[in-house]
Order: structure tokens, then sequence, then C-alpha cells
């Protein structure tokens, strides 16, 4: 199993999962090559507790960031089909539709082999000549992620550990309550970063900004 990502907030979230269920840290993910004095060489042997962690790391990195916040949604980004007139799904996208514009209202789009399918055109070949505006959810590596997420996909990846290689009923709760407050760490930075009112999100010109009693102060 290859390991390409040593960057070092991953290094540190799978020691802290090591360390919750109660494994010794490692200095590297990486899987490394031994060479001999006669000049062979071999793959160098992963401890399966630091890939597990590793892998389980990444999965649920996925599973958050699928689930969209602020960091990695975007609204009405201009996309061009390709050669085909196809409008392809990239590896580092989570989701993507087409916008709730009035251009794209002839449309109702799903997601089928990786392209935009078109349920009322019955086509999955779009207009070559112009672009079409799409609400996108980008998959960001680990260690581009914002920190309350990175510490809380890292508490969840240890609760999920605790499961699979320990089974101690304590140790899962505790860490599951850990976790719950990690949590709660991102839907409060969702709330400060999202600019969330009454009145909807942030976007197009017709935001309407609500009155926020703390500017009341500055006057």
């Amino acid at each position: 199993m290859p390991f390409t990502n040593n960057a070092q907030a991953t290094l540190q979230a799978v020691n802290e999962i090591l360390s919750s269920i109660g494994q010794a840290p490692v200095t590297t993910i990486e899987a490394q090559t031994i060479t001999y004095e006669d000049g062979t060489t071999v793959e160098a042997v992963i401890n399966p507790e630091v890939a597990i962690a590793y892998e389980t790391l990444l999965q649920v990195s996925r599973e958050v960031q699928a689930e969209g916040w602020t960091f990695n949604r975007e609204f009405e980004y201009p996309m061009l089909p390709d050669v085909n007139g196809h409008i392809t799904m990239t590896s580092n996208m989570l989701q993507i539709d087409l916008s709730d514009t009035l251009d794209n209202t002839p449309y109702d789009t799903v997601l089928r082999d990786g392209r935009l399918y078109d349920k009322i055109g019955h086509t999955d070949v779009w207009d070559t000549t112009k672009s079409y505006l799409v609400d996108v959810l980008w998959y960001q590596e680990f260690p581009n992620l914002p920190q309350v997420f990175r510490d809380y996909i890292t508490a969840r990846a240890a609760t999920r550990c605790a499961i699979r290689l320990v089974g101690d009923v304590n140790l899962t709760q505790a860490l599951a309550s850990f976790e719950t407050w990690r949590r709660a760490n991102c839907l409060e930075y969702e709330c400060n970063e999202g600019d969330y009112t009454m009145f909807g999100f942030r976007r197009g010109d017709g935001f309407y900004s609500s009155y926020q009693p703390f500017k009341a102060l500055s006057r």
C-alpha cells in the first residue's frame, strides 16, 4: 500500500489516532525501500495499525468534506463542456450540479457516469460554444483544511479506529464525546465564515445585509 502524503499535519493526525488507541507514534507514514549490500531492494513492511489509521483518516476526511462547508463549497462556477460536449466531474470534486440560475431553469441535472445528465433533454451532451454555471463541492487535501476541521476529522477517525481495532466500549464513548466537542467547533467556524443570516447566504448582488446589533456600538 503506497503512502505519498507525508505532510507534517497528516503525520501529526495519524500519530494522534495511534495514541488514542494505545499505539506508539511513528516518524513517517510513507512506505520505505530498504537496500541491502548486494544491491537488492525490498519494500519495508508498514505497521498495519498505521495503515488503518492513515486510510481511515483519508476516508473520514472525504466523508466530512462531502457534507459541504463554506471552505469547499463554490457557487456558480463556470464550466465549459469538453470537445465531446460533456461536463465531467473531476477527481477533485465531491459533488457538482447546475446552479439555480435563470439560464439553467430549462435543465434538471443528475450525475451519471461521472457526467452531468439532463433529465429533461435526456442527454449528457451540452452546447460546447458556451459555459455553464455549476455549484461544486471541492475535495481538499488534509493539510489544506482549516485547523478546526483537521481536528474534527482526526477525532472522528480515532473513534472509528477504536471501534475497529480495540473494541473497548468505554474508550469508544470517551473518543466519541471528544469528537462531538470538535464538531461543535466546526459548526462555530461555519457560522462565522459563512455570513449566514435569516435572509439567506451572501450570494450575488441581491443579498440583503441584515442589521447587526454590534455595529450600533461603533456609531
